[in-house]
């Protein structure tokens, strides 16, 4: 089964990216299809800000809250909001199809 993210843009730009393994980050997904803005400098490691993201509201609920490292991470990062994720931190699932994140600063 696949699944398909789509990546928004600061300027609003669209990327509609398909997944075909499920056992990976939404970060993994990011930086392996070269999606702006994801540099994943700690490698997934909860240890930086740098594949911050802000989730579609709509899809707050299925993505869940951030944890207790990963929120303290978030508070280092430029322009936390309420549905600031970080991608290394979101494992994909098949219920995650049509997952709409922006990408933050």
């Amino acid at each position: 089964m696949s699944i398909t993210i789509t990546f928004v843009q600061p300027d609003g730009a669209e990327r509609a990216v398909k997944v075909e393994t499920l056992n990976l980050t939404l970060m993994e997904v990011a930086r392996n299809n070269s999606v702006a803005g994801i540099t994943a400098d700690c490698g997934g490691a909860c240890a930086c800000a740098t594949c911050h993201v802000y989730v579609d509201p709509a899809w707050m609920a299925a993505v869940g809250p951030a944890g207790a490292v990963e929120a303290d991470m978030l508070d280092f990062s430029v322009d936390p909001r309420e549905t600031s994720r970080l991608s290394c931190q979101i494992e994909l699932r098949e219920d995650l199809d049509g997952l709409r994140v922006a990408v933050a600063r």
